[in-house]
C-alpha cells in the first residue's frame, strides 16, 4: 500500500505556532491605536470595553454550564480576556502596563495553546499507529491468500501434469501385444475411452 507522500509548506508548519503572538500582538497595536485616537483616559470607553469583557466572560459560563463544549467556552474566556486587555491598553498612558499585559496574555495563549496541540499530536500519532497495524494486518492477509493461490495453482499444474502423464502412459501401453483393459479395471484404474480400445 503506497501512499502519497505529502510536503508541507514551512509557513503552513510555522502559522500555528505563531497564531497566539500574533493574535495578542493585533490586539496591542489595535488597543494603542485606539489610545491614540482618544481612548485614554476615557471613562466612556473603559466602561464600555469592562461591559463587553465581563459579557463574554459570563457567556463563557453560560455556555460552560449548558453545552459544556470545551471550544464555545474557550472562545467565550479568549474574548473576553483580549476586550478587557484592549480596555487597559487602549485606556492606559505609556506602554509599560500594555506591554506587561501583552506579554502575560501572549504566554497564557501559548499554555492553552500547548495543550490543546499536545492533544492533536497524540490523536495523530495514535491515527497513524492505528494505521500502521492495518496496513501490516492487511500485508499479512495479502501474503497468506498469496501462497494459498500459488499452491493451489501448483497442485493444479501437478495434478493436470500427472493426469497427462498416466493418459500418455495408458495410450502407450495400450499400443503393445497383450494388453488387456479390464486388467487394469479390475486395479482401480479408470477405463479407458472406447476409441483407444478399438485402435488398440
Amino acid at each position: 500500500m503506497n501512499e502519497p507522500i505529502i510536503h508541507r509548506h514551512w509557513l503552513a508548519i510555522a502559522a500555528p505556532k505563531a497564531a497566539p503572538a500574533i493574535a495578542t500582538t493585533t490586539v496591542l497595536a489595535l488597543a494603542r491605536i485606539w489610545n491614540a485616537n482618544g481612548a485614554e483616559h476615557s471613562v466612556g470607553n473603559a466602561v464600555l470595553m469592562t461591559s463587553l469583557s465581563l459579557g463574554a466572560a459570563a457567556a463563557g459560563v453560560a455556555a460552560g454550564n449548558s453545552t459544556g463544549d470545551s471550544v464555545l467556552v474557550g472562545t467565550a474566556f479568549a474574548a473576553s480576556g483580549a476586550l478587557a486587555f484592549a480596555g487597559v491598553a487602549g485606556y492606559a498612558d505609556g506602554l509599560p502596563l500594555p506591554l506587561l499585559l501583552w506579554s502575560l496574555a501572549t504566554a497564557g495563549a501559548y499554555g492553552l495553546a500547548a495543550r490543546y496541540w499536545r492533544t492533536d499530536r497524540l490523536d495523530r500519532l495514535t491515527h497513524e499507529r492505528d494505521t500502521s497495524e492495518r496496513r501490516e494486518e492487511y500485508a499479512h492477509v495479502e501474503r497468506i491468500e498469496t501462497l494459498r493461490a500459488t499452491t493451489q495453482i501448483e497442485v493444479a499444474r501437478s495434478g493436470a501434469a500427472y493426469a497427462e502423464a498416466l493418459a500418455q502412459a495408458l495410450v502407450t501401453r495400450a499400443t503393445l501385444p497383450g494388453f488387456d483393459p479390464r486388467a487394469l479395471e479390475s486395479a482401480g484404474l479408470p477405463q479407458l475411452p472406447t476409441t483407444e480400445r478399438k485402435s488398440a
